[in-house]
Parts: structure tokens; C-alpha cells; sequence
């Protein structure tokens, strides 16, 4: 007899104030759960909420450790709900390598945010995750459209230029930079800031020479990756610059560079109006659907990947053979690619 869910759909869709964020948190905590029959409940709740998904604006927001997210976050949750949104706000705190343990105290950091009534924050610790982000953000970013937030901001772990997991789980990414961060060079690296969709150049009011010379780096940086690097920002010529007879190409999202100070609160509203801008021009020409429905999907392999390295480890002629793999590695005797082939192939039953 399968064991009842401690959380049903109607208490996350249709209750309200507290009892709604207790069902949240419930809901959230199950599918982190790494139980068998926890995911077996968590993935029959999920599904069921899915019909009530699909109807906030999934903000992800990046940046290194110290650049003011949780600053700049609160900012703009409470000038989002004072324009008469709901804003949920899911936090990823990096685990430790050595305890396993997360500290999960960004909520201390959005003091008045935490504490509103049309605003719900999680925490969530990354538990080895790479990227940026926990295993389950998606699900969780799920749970909290179904509960009819309408804005649903994703933090990052303190992130260097490789981890780009939250680009691939939101409609905006947004980059947060310092001034004084870097030079010419450090501005057009490849990695986060070439799928970032708007560059926020934080803690402007500290030094603005410093956050203007960041400005105009970071945007002919910008320029060079539309031509360059990624097609989804690639340069267009449109309307009255289109050359004479020819078909006008489809207007396409150029990534702005803008200057804000969280801390005094300046820039927060021109901040929103990008936003608005980009959801506007994409949600027309037809890329903020088809960026979903390829999220999706990658989120459907990237499980497949993740429940397929799971049933690898328990796979009893791997558990058989594992040991004496790992002790003929660590004492090199045998090459990692040769023991990985013979489990590989243990598994397949081919040993």
C-alpha cells in the first residue's frame, strides 16, 4: 500500500498566509529527500502540480561572493512587491567538502523581504552540485508557480566564469559585476558572462569612474560575443536599418549593461524596465517558449544522467567488483579508464 504524501496539491494551489508556506516547505523538503519512496510521493505531487506551473518569470541572478546579491535581491523583491507582485526566492548556500554541511543564511541577509506576507524565501544547501545551483532548484522553482508566485528569483552559489547551471533553468540570467573587477581582457573571457542576458554593475556609488569604465568593457565585450559567441544574443540589423528589398531578420535581445547601488537603492527601477523589455521582446519573437520547452528537456536527460549513475553504484556485480576497482586505483596498479570499462562492463553483464 503506498504511503501517503504529508502535503497535497490543493495546500500549496489554494491556501493562503502561513499554512500556504508551510505546505511549500513541506513540499520542497520532500522532493530534496533522497528516500526511495520520499521521490516515489515527491514525483506523484510534482506531476500533479505541473497544470498550475508555468505562469511566473524565472529570474536567475549570479556573481561572485561579496558582489551584493542578497542586497540587490531584497531591493528588488520589495520594490516587485510593492508593484503588487508575489516573489519567491530560492537561495543555493555552498555545502562544505569536509562536514557536508551548509550554513543556509541568506535569509538573514533579507531581513525585511524574509518576513513579508507576498514573499517566500528557501534556502537550500548545493550538496556537491556543480554550477551554481542544488539538484533540486527546478523542482522547487516548480512548486513555488503552482503557489502563484509570479516572480521566482534563483541566487546563486558565489559563482567563478564555468558555473552556468541557472542560465539553463531561467527566462533571464542576470550577471552582478563590481567595479574595479577586472580589465578588457577579464571582461571578454568565455564562460557566465557570455550567456549572461543583462550585466548589473553593483555597488556603483563606491567608486563611478571605476563603474563606468566596467560599463563600457563589459559592453564592447558584449558586442564581441553577439558576433561571436552565443547565437541567442547574436547582432541583428532591423526595421529602418534593413538594406532595401530585404526580408527585416526577426529583432533579437542585445544585453545591456546598467549601474545600480543596491545598498542606497538606486537603479532598481531601471533594473525592472530591462527586465520588462527582454520579457516583452522574447516572449514576442517566440524565444522565451522555445528556451522553456529546451530547459525541459535538458532537465529530463540531465535526470536520466543523475538516475543512471544510481543504478550503476547498486547494481550488484558493481557493488561485487568496486572495492578491489578502487584499491587497484588508488595504488595504481590499474588505470582509472581500465577499472571504469570493467564496471562499465560488469554492469552490462558482459564481464
Amino acid at each position: 500500500m503506498p504511503v501517503r504524501s504529508p502535503v497535497t496539491v490543493e495546500s500549496v494551489v489554494t491556501s493562503e498566509g502561513p499554512a500556504q508556506r508551510r505546505a511549500i516547505a513541506k513540499t520542497i523538503t520532500l522532493l530534496e529527500s533522497t528516500r526511495a519512496d520520499h521521490r516515489a510521493q515527491a514525483d506523484e505531487l510534482l506531476t500533479a502540480l505541473l497544470p498550475h506551473t508555468g505562469k511566473s518569470f524565472r529570474l536567475g541572478i549570479s556573481g561572485v561572493p561579496g558582489v551584493g546579491k542578497s542586497t540587490f535581491i531584497e531591493a528588488l523583491g520589495l520594490y516587485l512587491i510593492g508593484r503588487g507582485h508575489r516573489v519567491a526566492v530560492l537561495t543555493i548556500d555552498p555545502s562544505s567538502t569536509v562536514s557536508g554541511g551548509s550554513i543556509l543564511g541568506d535569509k538573514t541577509r533579507m531581513e525585511k523581504l524574509s518576513v513579508h506576507e507576498r514573499a517566500y524565501i528557501r534556502p537550500s544547501p548545493s550538496s556537491g552540485t556543480l554550477g551554481g545551483v542544488a539538484e533540486k532548484t527546478r523542482e522547487a522553482m516548480l512548486v513555488c508557480e503552482a503557489a502563484g508566485y509570479d516572480i521566482v528569483i534563483v541566487e546563486t552559489v558565489g559563482v567563478g566564469q564555468s558555473e552556468t547551471a541557472v542560465s539553463g533553468m531561467t527566462d533571464m540570467f542576470v550577471l552582478l559585476q563590481l567595479p574595479n573587477a577586472g580589465d578588457d581582457l577579464q571582461a571578454i573571457k568565455k564562460g557566465v558572462m557570455e550567456l549572461a542576458d543583462l550585466v548589473v554593475i553593483n555597488k556603483a556609488d563606491l567608486d563611478k569612474d571605476a563603474a563606468t569604465r566596467a560599463q563600457a568593457q563589459i559592453t564592447s565585450a558584449l558586442r564581441l560575443f553577439g558576433h561571436h559567441g552565443n547565437p541567442a544574443h547574436a547582432h541583428v540589423v532591423h526595421g529602418a536599418h534593413a538594406a532595401p528589398g530585404s526580408i527585416a531578420p526577426e529583432v533579437q535581445w542585445q544585453p545591456k549593461v546598467i549601474q545600480i547601488s543596491a545598498l542606497v537603492g538606486t537603479g532598481v527601477d531601471a533594473f525592472w524596465d530591462a527586465v520588462l523589455e527582454f520579457k516583452s521582446l522574447q516572449t514576442a519573437n517566440g524565444r522565451l517558449a522555445a528556451r522553456r520547452e529546451k530547459q525541459a528537456l535538458a532537465w529530463m536527460w540531465e535526470r536520466i544522467d543523475a538516475g543512471l549513475k544510481q543504478a550503476f553504484r547498486q547494481h550488484p556485480a558493481v557493488r561485487e567488483l568496486l572495492p578491489r576497482a578502487i584499491a587497484q586505483v588508488a595504488a595504481g596498479t590499474l588505470p582509472a579508464s581500465t577499472a571504469a570499462r570493467n564496471l562499465l562492463a560488469s554492469q552490462a553483464g558482459q564481464a
